[in-house]
């Protein structure tokens, strides 16, 4: 049986979520699907691991229409209509890879906190398919939502949200203090890879800011919380021996916050990337 437990909801509500949370997700970067230095001309097989709904895939399919796009999750959710570059594949990414070794020139990851207990296991793996010289990248988010200004307190409703998802996953074996722990940059330096970056990004939560882009930002943000509340809380509470009543009262004071613009909150969220060094670098 494979490791993976996944603690999101898995229906149509958490899908619309996951979608805007990807529109969001590159607009924070800049409007940007990735941030590793790609030449389109070396690009002939790419693989985005926990694809999730496919979203990112498709969208790298349309950028990259000369090279063959895989996208691997353990759910089927993803559509049927895609690109014709692209296919799905259901696949455990905690176990060992079906794929063969340096057989792609891009592997990518993104928001698979809380779903991994071996970090250095899955980089040692995307180590292995990539073709040396080639890059990998992974973007995960922190579960701590805070402020700048002291709006957010620790009794608050949002500032509760990390302990509950960093005290749940404790009890199911899986960090959700990825981005604290630097496990993206660690767990690629022990995999081999080298001339590793980190980009470290603010992702505000409801209208609040005063900036345009930042306000749209936290629009979004909001939207993606409120699109399915109870999905993204519902697993870990039931974890943590929370019962139905404090579920629907944490989710109405949680939204409560976010709409209130009271709360000047926001989450960060880091991409790393590197490249496996190419053969005559090796020592």
């Amino acid at each position: 049986m494979g490791s993976v437990q996944y603690w999101q909801s898995n229906d149509e509500a958490a899908s619309e979520s996951l979608d805007i949370n990807h529109h969001a997700i590159c607009m924070a970067m800049g409007d940007k699907l990735y941030l590793a230095p790609l030449e389109k001309d070396k690009i002939t097989r790419a693989l985005d691991i926990g694809t999730g709904t496919g979203i990112w895939a498709i969208d790298f399919a349309d950028e990259y229409p000369d090279a063959q796009i895989i996208g691997t999750d353990i759910s089927p959710i993803q559509p049927t209509w895609v690109p014709p570059n692209l296919q799905f594949e259901i696949e455990d990414c905690t176990q060992d890879w079906t794929f063969r070794n340096e057989h792609f020139d891009y592997v990518h990851m993104r928001w698979l906190l809380g779903s991994i207990q071996d970090w250095d296991a899955l980089m040692r793996q995307a180590y292995r398919v990539l073709r040396p010289g080639a890059y990998f990248e992974i973007l995960e988010p922190s579960a701590i939502i805070t402020s700048d200004d002291g709006t957010v307190t620790e009794t608050s409703a949002l500032g509760q949200w990390g302990k509950f998802f960093i005290n749940g996953g404790k009890q199911i074996g899986r960090s959700f203090t990825v981005v604290e722990d630097e496990t993206q940059r660690k767990s690629m330096e022990a995999a081999g890879f080298v001339d590793i970056q980190e980009f470290n990004y603010k992702m505000p939560i409801g209208g609040w800011a005063r900036d345009p882009k930042m306000k749209e930002l936290g629009q979004f943000a909001q939207l993606v919380i409120e699109k399915d509340t109870e999905g993204y809380i519902v697993f870990m509470a039931n974890t943590l021996g929370w019962t139905r009543e404090e579920i629907l009262v944490y989710i109405s004071l949680l939204r409560r916050e976010i709409r209130s613009n009271n709360f000047h909150a926001y989450y960060k969220f880091k991409a790393v990337y590197g490249r496996k060094p190419l053969n005559e670098e090796k020592h």
